[in-house]
């Protein structure tokens, strides 16, 4: 049975397919290190799913964006954000609290990309309902190994709900 018109899920199932076809998959990145940045951005645009990034550098930006505020505006909707959880001006605990108590965004899969490996950072992540918690390698190539890891298993095995 076919839906019409497709919805988002339907163009992203359409895209898993055939990568080069339709609209691309949107990423949101939140992540303060510029390097850890680029070698993330660098990673998603070398992996086999076409995607547009976006990143903004702390979590009040985050925020915004998602809630589509101030030069947010006409910001698309992500299909996964990337998180980090050590940010300035609203770290990323509290920007994942917020996503998940909001119905608009709460479906939205939450990858914490960080550099703790500490258990109390981990059990509060998934306490607060995070989808995937990764400890960033600092090995380079590991790093950028785990990177398209998360893009193949998001957007090749996973089967996600619609926009809520």
């Amino acid at each position: 049975m076919t839906t019409w018109p497709p919805t988002r899920s339907h163009e992203v199932e359409r895209i898993m397919a055939n990568p080069n076809a339709g609209i691309p998959i949107e990423i949101l990145l939140v992540e303060d290190s510029p390097d850890d940045a680029c070698l993330t951005v660098d990673a998603l645009q070398d992996g086999r799913v076409r995607n547009n990034v976006t990143v903004v550098d702390d979590g009040v930006k985050a925020m915004a964006f998602l809630r589509r505020e101030g030069r947010y505006a006409s910001a698309p909707r992500p299909d996964l954000i990337l998180l980090d959880l050590n940010l300035p001006r609203k770290n990323g605990r509290e920007v994942l609290a917020e996503i998940k108590s909001d119905p608009s965004l709460r479906r939205i899969p939450v990858v914490v990309m960080t550099s703790s490996d500490d258990e109390k950072d981990i059990v509060a992540a998934y306490n607060l309902h995070v989808n995937c918690y990764v400890t960033k390698p600092v090995d380079l190539d590991q790093f950028i190994g785990v990177v398209k890891s998360i893009e193949h298993f998001w957007f090749s095995i996973v089967k996600l709900p619609p926009a809520a």
